[in-house]
């Protein structure tokens, strides 16, 4: 469990209330992010706030502007922005429960942890949990945290309940204009039949322990490669300790599905575990060097830096 909770207050229904701790469900410590460094010394490259024909200014000169028409800019100081910030609510009101296939996948944003705050509120945080489970239902409220006001939602999770907040309706885009130019037409029977073989042939439980981020392991091992390798330098940024300042190709859709099944019938459950398994993305491709680009040196250093999925 996280250290310290990122929000602290009570789930109320009716009557009761509940105290809970909200705690983050997910990380992302699992990407690779690459620094800019000046290869001759070492040291990373930065970053000036700069005004086209003035130069670098002060941070404290720098405020925040909305655009509301081409290069004209309503101008807003942080206290002004402060002051609108909603206060922290230490109250989750549930003010509507819907059936579980109601909210579009599209809505669903960020998870948390619901854990009761002590041992008093487990009994009334437990009869919440059943009951929702039985009726299959999820809670609906609106939670001010961190001077935003958010929809979300709550429903069971295993032993405990998930609450996970919602994008309003304006942060959606509708996909009737993505999908318009799909035409009607019903596919060929024997198509529908043989995607439906495939489908139930590879049907199964979704485990997400069988799925890597194949590129960020290769990086992975590159780096340390790299590291154990005789006659690689690892730089050293000498200001490191330094104070921080402030379409085209067509597909033959019966051939490829013959294919598949042919291929489910030949190798049998190691084809089919291998494909599972390759259904993750693929490694992404490098992209090709622009078409006058002049050929570069192969690189003799790689520099690169972590961060905190």
């Amino acid at each position: 469990m996280a250290a310290r909770a990122i929000w602290r207050g009570q789930i109320r229904l009716a009557l009761v209330s509940i105290p809970v701790e909200l705690y983050p469900a997910t990380k992302s410590g699992a990407a690779i992010q690459f620094h800019q460094v000046y290869e001759p010394t070492g040291q990373r490259i930065k970053y000036e706030k700069v005004v086209p024909g003035i130069g670098p200014v002060d941070r404290d000169q720098i405020v925040k502007g909305y655009e509301v028409s081409k290069g004209h800019y309503v101008l807003l100081d942080q206290d002004e922005i402060d002051s609108v910030k909603l206060e922290s609510k230490k109250t989750l009101d549930l003010v509507e429960f819907v059936d579980t296939h109601d909210i579009d996948a599209m809505y669903y944003d960020k998870p948390y942890f619901v854990v009761p705050a002590d041992d008093l509120a487990e009994e009334a945080y437990v009869v919440l949990r059943d009951a929702l489970k039985a009726a299959k239902k999820v809670g609906v409220g609106q939670l001010a945290m961190r001077g935003q006001e958010y929809v979300v939602s709550l429903k069971p999770c295993g032993r405990g309940l998930l609450l996970e907040t919602l994008r309003y309706a304006d942060e959606v885009n509708k996909a009737q204009s993505y999908f318009r130019e799909i035409g009607n037409e019903e596919p060929d029977a024997d198509l529908l039949d043989m995607a439906s073989m495939l489908i139930e042939r590879k049907s199964g439980k979704f485990d997400p322990s069988e799925f890597h981020n194949r590129y960020v392991d290769a990086l992975h091992e590159l780096i340390e490669e790299k590291q154990r390798a005789k006659g690689e330098k690892i730089i050293q940024d000498p200001d490191a300790n330094a104070p921080p300042p402030r379409g085209s190709n067509v597909v033959d859709l019966m051939a490829a599905l013959k294919r598949s099944l042919n291929n489910g019938e030949e190798n049998g459950g190691k084809a089919a575990n291998e494909n599972k398994r390759g259904a993750a993305k693929k490694t992404a491709a490098k992209k090709p060097a622009p078409r006058h680009a002049p050929k570069k040196a192969p690189a003799k250093k790689a520099a690169a830096g972590g961060r905190k999925r």
